[in-house]
């Protein structure tokens, strides 16, 4: 009981303490990042949507690439066309995103300027 007498007397101007205030500025800035990144997320399933038509060369989760030929919304489903004559049904969800020709051509430049820098080096001169 005697060391709860000698405690200090509360401020009576500030109520928090810095550390409190800290923690208060932290806890706002992370709500604001959650909500922001939220609305990010949002926004490209929304874009991803829009791309998502018949036709479109597409990209599943698992890797396999086809052409979209048909969505049932009400199935939640899609046919996507993996090899001239083979149709595949899987979930809407497995649909990653839609491959457009302008990565491929990109993608393709890099792997034929790795080809060359390869081909240059002679095995003789590593040792």
């Amino acid at each position: 009981m005697l060391f709860l007498q000698n405690a200090a007397p509360a401020q009576q101007g500030f109520p928090f303490d810095p550390l409190t205030i800290i923690m208060l500025v932290v806890l706002a800035a992370m709500i604001f990042f959650m909500f922001r990144s939220n609305k990010k997320r949002k926004a490209q399933a929304a874009e991803l949507q829009e791309k998502m038509v018949p036709g479109s060369e597409v990209m599943l989760n698992f890797g396999l690439f086809g052409e979209l030929r048909e969505i049932d919304e009400e199935r939640n489903e899609a046919l996507v066309e993996i090899a001239p004559g083979t149709i595949v049904r899987v979930h809407r969800q497995t649909l990653a995103r839609v491959v457009e020709e302008q990565a491929e051509v990109a993608e393709a430049e890099v792997t034929d300027d790795r080809a060359d820098d390869a081909g240059d080096v002679d095995p003789r001169d590593r040792a």
